[in-house]
């Protein structure tokens, strides 16, 4: 199979032209699954179950034994599972959790912070939301990781509701990855869904599913479309988009390495971003040579194939520089870095969802062991996005506090704050207070 890589070379129209597309990926046109989304949602609005379990029929050709099911017995799937996987999932959970423990501490305070100020008292309440919608996914392949990613930082930042929406198929043994990482990650109940009929009922509730406060978590494009649409009746994570990588290397870079971490994402859907930036032509060369040799052999190759046809590529720049220009543009969701003075090269880059330094650190321990979580925003969004975490998890009341002595201070100024918008009962409420006689 032919996979060589498109190549770009700096100096050039055409390598302008692919970063400039590149830096409009994020941009989902939704138009063409939106009318059947809205569809969607406004039914499960209406009709709550019905239309719930009426869609995960027509979609997902099954009929759910129950739609919200707080009974699983994920400890026991748990048990079912190989030693290796049982292992690997109490090692990811744990690590997951001492990661986003920290990441709390760093961040706030578990009840915020208070502090005097000549009379005015003020502060910051830091709560945790009341309850969580975490979507996993179907369809060509099962995450489990996903929700050990997703409802961990929730419950470490005090949620006490954790709802996991997935599609579950009910054959003997073929959920228990799901159903173990739901348990590991303390997850409180199931919605047997998935699609957009999912997101709506944790949007808007129904008779058996709870409405949620926040929905979190990846989906095809039914699911981010169903996700734009509920914020507003909900908050969300983000708007996902298909998975991406990009991989800086110099001539110290091994092709072997290199051509593996681009496949380890090319294989996710055909839709996933693998992009090289080398100084050397020469790697350029091997990497290529090493694509089609371990593409060859991968279970997914014609996903993973089909993904480097459509967005694989590979930029030749100048130099270091040129590396780092090129990383801020394209602004990845994971960043591999496989050249010499990998922290200096990082200190340059501003725009990354997760930074895998040096040439012994693989994307996939990200994915699933490291401990931060790998819900991250794709299409360029970490421009102004960053990795879902506790932070995503609270909400934060502001505290403010006069006395009457400060108020009096602060009368002049305020009032003629409000004037200066125009806006005269502002002022007046200030003057009720400090001149009551005459407001």
């Amino acid at each position: 199979m032919d996979v060589s890589l498109a190549r770009l070379v700096h100096g050039t129209p055409a390598f302008d032209e692919a970063l400039a597309r590149l830096h409009g990926r994020g941009e989902t046109d939704f138009a063409k699954v939106e009318p059947r989304v809205r569809e969607i949602l406004d039914a499960v609005q209406r009709e709550g179950d019905r239309a719930v379990l009426r869609f995960v029929e027509r979609f997902e050709r099954r009929a759910p034994e129950a739609l919200y099911v707080r009974a699983f017995d994920g400890e026991a799937a748990l048990g079912r599972l190989a030693p290796a996987a049982r292992g690997a999932l109490e090692l990811a959970a744990a690590r997951v959790t001492e990661f986003h423990r920290r990441e709390r501490a760093a961040m706030f305070p578990d009840r915020g912070f208070r502090f005097e100020d000549e009379g005015k008292t003020l502060g910051l309440r830091v709560r945790a939301l009341g309850r969580v919608g975490v979507y996993a996914p179907g369809g060509k392949a099962r995450y489990p990781s996903s929700v050990l990613m997703s409802a961990i930082p929730a419950k470490v930042a005090g949620v006490k509701d954790v709802v996991l929406a997935t599609p579950l198929s009910g054959k003997a043994g073929e959920d228990d990855s799901i159903l173990a990482a739901a348990h590991l990650s303390g997850v409180s109940a199931i919605v047997d869904a998935g699609g957009a009929q999912a997101v709506a009922a944790l949007a808007f509730g129904t008779e058996s599913v709870p409405r949620v406060d926040k929905i979190v978590g990846p989906g095809n494009a039914y699911v981010a479309c169903a996700k734009r649409l509920v914020y507003g009746a909900v908050s969300i994570d983000s708007i996902a988009g298909p998975s991406e990588i990009l991989v800086l290397a110099d001539e110290s870079a091994d092709p072997a390495r290199v051509a593996a971490d681009l496949l380890s994402q090319a294989e996710h859907d055909e839709d996933a971003y693998a992009l090289l930036v080398t100084t050397s032509a020469a790697l350029a060369d091997a990497v290529d040579v090493e694509l089609a040799r371990q593409l060859a052999a991968l279970p997914r190759v014609e996903i993973a194939g089909e993904s480097l046809r459509r967005h694989g590529a590979v930029f030749v720049v100048a130099d270091r520089a040129g590396l780092v220009a090129a990383a801020n543009a394209i602004a990845p969701e994971h960043l591999s870095l496989q050249v010499d003075d990998a922290e200096d090269l990082l200190d340059g880059i501003g725009n990354v969802g997760a930074a895998f330094i040096g040439h012994a650190t693989p994307e996939a321990a990200g994915d699933y062991v490291a401990g931060p979580s790998h819900v991250l925003p794709t299409g360029g969004a970490v421009r102004f996005g960053s990795p879902l975490g506790v932070h995503d998890f609270v909400a934060r009341t502001s505290l403010i506090r006069y006395t009457a002595e400060a108020l009096r201070r602060d009368e002049a100024d305020i009032c003629a704050f409000a004037r200066l918008e125009g806006l005269e009962a502002h002022a007046r409420a200030v003057l009720v207070r400090t001149k009551p006689a005459a407001p």
